[in-house]
């Protein structure tokens, strides 16, 4: 087992090439990849400076350019530093252009041009110097690619690249490698690698079996069947932790599950009809053929009643075995599993809807069905922010919820239904 760790920088730092500050024999070796336009890089200068200061010689500090693509002014900026003639020149002109304002300008290139000794039209001149200057900065760029450096800054400690924040105390930490980064580090490590959704749901699974079927069972039930809830006056909005996650957790997996099928089927691989029509065709197939099965082996009698059961797929259990496989299983395989998966799950809902319903609260439903046009609405509108979607979302939710509340006193028994007082 491999985990997915960013990948570290493509070469040492040299101090006869790079801008080094610090000993050649430092413990630790800092590399940011920065841009003079950067608003990040220029904020996070200072902290750099306050971790150098704390750390004295146990730390080598080197910048490496990374300008901002298509912005003129950072490339020229970067190019102007590598005019310097010395390194305290370069450093000088290094912190110049970080600090001398809020944001680059073209006068804080007259004013660095100006203490270099060179025309501040250099872009334009074809001189040796400049010529050596954008070299040195393209090899900084290419560096920063075979790096994997997307955004700026970018820092790498001892060859392995940080993605933490880099305010003093957690840049020192990681620098110092303390138990807490270590522990921050291989939790992020673990959260960024493919399988790691599926083992989690594997192993809360067996978990849960063990807990159930041990001496802690009736304790591990009755924690579930633990009402949470929120009261205003008289009115109040209550379920237990188990519906919470089953119609809560659950409504927000399928969410993001069924964005990806809607993006596939509309840009990606299932976007024309004969594509999609197999995982359609699959799941209609996973959802008639377990019902008449179950309808040939179970006489007729009270048991008969159930043939809608064994139609639904687990979704969450199929998603996380395509993930827990990896790059094993071909992009082509991953979205039909989970097309056919969801289809099957829509078909199943829509199945207990029409066969297992009781009483459907219709007000409910309606104003679920209003607030669907006014998502509507909305995206046709073109609005963007996140807050009125997530709103409509809840509320969505809720009135969906409240609509079907029979199904949940028919599926749980033993839990006491939400409590609904106008």
């Amino acid at each position: 087992m491999q985990l997915m760790i960013p990948p570290g920088r493509d070469r040492p730092v040299d101090h006869e090439r790079d801008h080094v500050l610090g000993p050649t024999d430092a413990e630790i070796t800092l590399v940011e990849y920065g841009s003079y336009a950067c608003p990040h890089c220029r904020a996070a200068n200072g902290r750099i400076a306050q971790a150098r200061d704390q750390l004295g010689d146990r730390v080598c500090y080197a910048f490496r350019h990374r300008p901002l693509t298509d912005n003129s002014l950072s490339f020229r900026a970067a190019e102007l530093a590598e005019l310097a003639q010395t390194p305290e020149a370069f450093w000088s002109a290094h912190i110049k252009l970080v600090t001398r304002s809020m944001q680059l300008t073209e006068d804080d290139l007259v004013a660095v041009a100006d203490d270099l000794g060179v025309n501040a039209n250099f872009a334009l001149g074809d001189s040796d110097a400049v010529r050596r200057a954008r070299a040195r900065v393209e090899a900084d760029v290419a560096s920063s690619r075979a790096s994997g450096v997307r955004v700026t800054p970018t820092f790498y400690i001892n060859r392995g690249r940080y993605d933490g924040p880099w305010d003093e105390s957690s840049l020192v930490d990681a620098m110092l490698g303390t138990l807490g980064h270590r522990v921050r580090t291989a939790a992020l490590d673990f959260a960024s690698w493919g399988p790691s959704a599926g083992i989690l749901l594997v192993l809360a699974t067996v978990a849960a079996m063990v807990l159930t079927n041990s001496p802690m069972g009736p304790s591990f039930e009755a924690l579930w069947r633990q009402e949470l809830g929120v009261s205003l006056g008289d009115a109040a909005f209550q379920m237990s932790i188990l519906h919470w996650v089953n119609d809560g957790l659950l409504t927000v997996f399928f969410l993001v599950v069924g964005l990806e099928v809607k993006r596939e089927m509309t840009v990606g691989h299932l976007a024309s009809r004969r594509s999609a029509a197999l995982p359609i065709a699959a799941a209609l197939g996973g959802m008639v053929v377990p019902a008449l099965l179950y309808a040939l082996v179970i006489p007729v009698g009270p048991w008969s009643h159930g043939w809608g059961v064994p139609m639904a797929t687990d979704t969450a259990f199929a998603i996380a075995l395509i993930a827990a496989m990896g790059a094993r299983v071909p992009v082509e395989l991953r979205i039909f599993l989970t097309a056919a998966a969801i289809v099957d799950d829509i078909g199943a809902i829509v199945v207990v809807a029409v066969f297992y319903s009781g009483d459907i609260h219709l007000a409910y439903l309606a104003a679920a069905a209003a607030v669907v046009v006014a998502l509507a609405l909305l995206s046709r509108s073109r609005v963007y922010l996140l807050s009125p979607y997530m709103l409509l979302g809840i509320a969505l939710w809720t009135f969906v919820y409240a609509g079907a509340a029979w199904y949940w006193r028919c599926s749980f028994p033993r839990a006491r239904p939400p409590t609904w007082l106008p």
